[in-house]
């Protein structure tokens, strides 16, 4: 990253992180079958964030 680009960095606020979060989830539903079996890590991670989400 250029130096401009580091100082120039912006907090996205909620809204927009939740849309950025939601569109990737609605993208992984669509391009992962029923069927497709999950990696440990992966598994942690969806985990992960089921439980922020409840937090």
């Amino acid at each position: 990253m250029s130096p401009r680009l580091e100082n120039d960095m912006e907090t996205l606020d909620y809204k927009t992180s939740r849309s950025i979060c939601d569109a990737i989830g609605e993208r992984l539903q669509q391009s992962m079958r029923p069927d497709t079996v999950l990696s440990d890590r992966l598994r942690q991670l969806l985990d992960d964030l089921r439980r922020r989400d409840r937090a």
